[in-house]
C-alpha cells in the first residue's frame, strides 16, 4: 500500500499573529497521527511575513513531543544554510529523544533575496556544493568525519531516515548518494528526473533501493468546487509574492476572489492553481492512484494550506477514509 504524509508550511493566517501558525501545526500533527498519515513534516522558510516555521528542527521537536507513532521530520532543512555538524547534532538529539520516528529531509535552496543570504551568511553559489555539504553531514553519522578528532554527538552511529528534497540537480544528488528522494509536480521534467534517479541509484547504507516521495498540493471537499476553494488562499499568496516580492498571510477564499486583480495578478493567480489535485475524496483518490503509477512512487506526501482550519482538517480526513494506508495506519 502506498503511503500518505503530510508537509505543513505553518502559513499564517490573515489577523492571525505567527506564533499562532506554530502551536497550529503541533495540533494538526496530533490530529494527523489519529487520521493513520505515515510522517508530518514541516518546513523551513526566512523573512517571509506568511511562513512562521524558521527553524524546521526546532518545531520538529515540538512536533515529535506531542505525538508518540507518526513519524516526524523535515520538508526541509536547507543545508546550505547550515554547517553539517550542527545539522548532525540537532537530528541526533532528535532521533535519540524520538527514536525510530526521525526524517531527515534536506534541501538546497539559499534564502530568496540578498538581504535574507548576507543574514544567514551564504551566497547564491552556495547550493552548488549541496553534495559535497550531504556527504560531510552523512560522515557524522557513520563515523567518518571529514575533521579529524571531530565527532558530532550524539549522531553517530544513529540513522535517521535521510530524504534528499529534488530541486534542480536534488535527483542526481540524491541517487549518487543512495538516499530517497522526494519530487513536486507531475510533469515531464519530474519523470525524467525520478528516471535519473532509479537509473543512477546506488545501494548504500542509508537505503539498499530506489525510493521515490511525490510531492503534490491536495485538498479534498463535498463537491469539486468546493475543494478547489480551498486552494484559493496559498494560491493567491504565491500570486502575490511573484508581483509584489512578498508571500502575505492567507486570507479567506472569498476576499481573495472579490478582489480586483490586474491583468499580470490574474494570470499568476491562475497559474498558481495549476498542478493542484483537487475534487471529491472518490475523485482524488483516482488522481493520486495515476500520479503513483505514472512517477512509480512509493510514497505521496500531501500539503495544502487554506485560510479556514476546520475545513483544512475536513480536507485530510476526507482523504485518509478513502486511502487504504491510512486504515493500516490507524489500526497499528
Amino acid at each position: 500500500m502506498t503511503r500518505l504524509s503530510i508537509l505543513d508550511r505553518s502559513l499564517v493566517r490573515q489577523g492571525h499573529p505567527p506564533a499562532e501558525a506554530l502551536r497550529d501545526t503541533v495540533r494538526f500533527a496530533r490530529q494527523a497521527e489519529e487520521l493513520g498519515y505515515h510522517r508530518f513534516w514541516v518546513s523551513e522558510h526566512h523573512s517571509v511575513p506568511g511562513a512562521a516555521g524558521s527553524a524546521p528542527t526546532v518545531l520538529a521537536a515540538a512536533v515529535a513531543a506531542a505525538t508518540s507513532r507518526i513519524r516526524v521530520g523535515t520538508g526541509g532543512v536547507m543545508l546550505p544554510n547550515h554547517r553539517p555538524l550542527v545539522v548532525a547534532e540537532q537530528f541526533g538529539v532528535l532521533e535519540s529523544l524520538h527514536p525510530g520516528r526521525v526524517d531527515m529531509g534536506l534541501g538546497r535552496s539559499v534564502g530568496f533575496t540578498g538581504g535574507i543570504r548576507r543574514a544567514l551568511g551564504v551566497g547564491k553559489e552556495e547550493a552548488d556544493d549541496f553534495g559535497d555539504r550531504l556527504a560531510e553531514l552523512l560522515g557524522f553519522f557513520t563515523g567518518r568525519s571529514a575533521y579529524p578528532g571531530v565527532h558530532a554527538l550524539p549522531a553517530e552511529g544513529l540513522r535517521p531516515q535521510v530524504f534528499v528534497l529534488a530541486m534542480g540537480a536534488g535527483a542526481d544528488v540524491a541517487a549518487a548518494h543512495g538516499l530517497p528522494l522526494v519530487i513536486g509536480g507531475t510533469g515531464g521534467r519530474a519523470r525524467e528526473a525520478v528516471e535519473r534517479y532509479r537509473a543512477g541509484f546506488r545501494p548504500s547504507a542509508w537505503a539498499a533501493l530506489p525510493y521515490v516521495v511525490a510531492a503534490v498540493d491536495v485538498a479534498v471537499g463535498p463537491t469539486a468546487r468546493e475543494a478547489a476553494l480551498l486552494q484559493v488562499p496559498e494560491a493567491w499568496s504565491t500570486a502575490h509574492a511573484r508581483t509584489r516580492g512578498s508571500f502575505p498571510p492567507l486570507a479567506p477564499a472569498e476576499e481573495v476572489l472579490a478582489l480586483e486583480m490586474t491583468e499580470r495578478e490574474r494570470a499568476l493567480f491562475e497559474e498558481a492553481r495549476k498542478g493542484r489535485v483537487h475534487g471529491t475524496a472518490q475523485e482524488v483518490a483516482l488522481e493520486l492512484g495515476g500520479l503513483v503509477d505514472v512517477m512509480g512512487a512509493d510514497e505521496v506526501l500531501v500539503t495544502m494550506n487554506t485560510y479556514d482550519l476546520d475545513r483544512r482538517l475536513d480536507s485530510y480526513r476526507r482523504l485518509a477514509a478513502v486511502w487504504p494506508a491510512t486504515a493500516a495506519g490507524r489500526d497499528g
